[in-house]
């Protein structure tokens, strides 16, 4: 996962679905601008449906491309997407599983889109394994191994984990922490010792609140779901470095700090939410009541900032999507109206005005959020971003502590 400076340079249904599918299409063709949010699930549900169609339709490469995806609708070098917008393709796909009534539906082909993350694995000379930016040979000419890319695979195996109880998809999330672990930076002499490095390669310069923050949320999960205390040390130390080096306000963190002690001060709503989501699971893996505290507290700070001003419409979607992702995660504990009432604002204002009718796609700015923009192609990151915020809005919300 990048910064947006980055984002884009590495980066069966039934037939009765499909009949509501058409209906739905002709239905909100003709929607007024700005109509009021659905105030029910069902709505929701269609939407996540009509949407994950339209990418279906239009970026997916079915059996004959190895059933991978297209970066965007446009004419790329590449003929496969990066494994960051394959591996949120898929987690929209695992998404639509937890959506009431059509759930089953999405159960197949969710395991297969998990199964093709083997696709981006490669072990290098050395033993030094990890899932590479590209597809490796034979199907592509390999990439660099982003520590953020590799622990929201093992968030995606935890999540897979949690929904089957398959023990197979909790080892590969145990993998994909070994590997994420090796970002620890060990470099006593740097300004604010420690913290994530963002890539595996010697000259990395860059230790970020996202790949902190994430690392340790998929630790803190893997505590939850093992019991192994060096988990729990493991996410302690992570969440405690992001706040300790890059927070600047309750919820709010500061992109990066660089080997120089120089911060990149950008602030992102993904950073925000792997803070909150790490208090949340080291609240219910702990029962200690300081992590609620703290998660409540990075809530109501980040939501008081993101609200304002149409910050959330300037948010890559795909970060979003993170964001209300681990508000939900936080709202299955400690119930506040305010965190469903900001995603499905959001998710209105993106249907009513990103959207095109004609094709079911979403159109952002080159950064993946803003102003509509018909000119630029459909991503496959934006559509599956917009599909897992419809598709978690759909989800009961006894289902909600599962979702991250």
């Amino acid at each position: 996962m990048k910064s947006t400076s980055s984002l884009h340079t590495r980066t069966m249904r039934s037939s009765a679905i499909a009949v509501a599918t058409a209906a739905i299409l002709v239905a909100t063709a003709a929607a007024p601008a700005q109509a009021a949010a659905p105030s029910d699930a069902g709505a929701w549900s269609d939407r996540a449906i009509v949407s994950y169609d339209a990418m279906q339709d239009n970026l997916y490469l079915g059996a004959a491309g190895h059933q991978l995806y297209r970066l965007n609708t446009g004419e790329e070098a590449n003929p496969y997407s990066y494994l960051w917008e394959y591996r949120e393709a898929s987690q929209a796909t695992a998404d639509l599983q937890g959506v009431p009534g059509i759930g089953p539906a999405y159960a197949n082909v969710t395991r297969q889109r998990i199964a093709n993350f083997e696709l981006y694995y490669n072990v290098r000379e050395g033993g030094r394994a990890g899932y590479e930016s590209y597809l490796p040979a034979p199907l592509g000419t390999g990439g660099d191994v982003f520590y953020d890319d590799n622990s929201i695979i093992g968030l995606t195996d935890v999540r897979q984990y949690r929904k089957t109880g398959d023990a197979a998809y909790l080892e590969k999330a145990e993998h994909a922490f070994s590997i994420v672990v090796r970002g620890w930076n060990t470099d006593a002499t740097l300004a604010c010792p420690g913290g994530m490095d963002w890539i595996d390669r010697p000259d990395n310069a860059d230790r970020g609140a996202n790949i902190t923050g994430l690392a340790a949320q998929l630790a803190a999960h893997l505590y939850e779901q093992t019991g192994d205390a060096d988990y729990l040390t493991w996410s302690t130390k992570l969440y405690s470095w992001n706040n300790k080096c890059l927070k600047t306000s309750a919820g709010l963190y500061a992109n990066s700090i660089n080997d120089a002690g120089e911060v990149n001060p950008t602030l992102w709503t993904y950073n925000s939410g792997s803070m909150i989501a790490t208090a949340t699971i080291l609240y219910r893996a702990t029962g200690e009541t300081k992590y609620l505290t703290q998660a409540k507290a990075a809530a109501r700070g980040s939501l008081e900032y993101w609200t304002a001003e149409n910050r959330l419409q300037q948010q890559p979607a795909i970060f979003n999507a993170f964001y209300f992702r681990d508000l939900f995660l936080l709202d299955s504990v400690s119930h506040d109206p305010a965190y469903r009432a900001a995603a499905e604002q959001y998710a209105q204002l993106m249907w009513d005005t990103n959207r095109d009718p004609a094709t079911g796609l979403f159109h952002f700015q080159p950064s993946g959020g803003g102003d509509y923009d018909p000119t630029r192609p459909a991503a496959t990151l934006d559509q599956s971003g917009m599909i897992q915020i419809f598709a978690i809005l759909a989800w009961d919300r006894a289902d909600l502590g599962n979702v991250s």
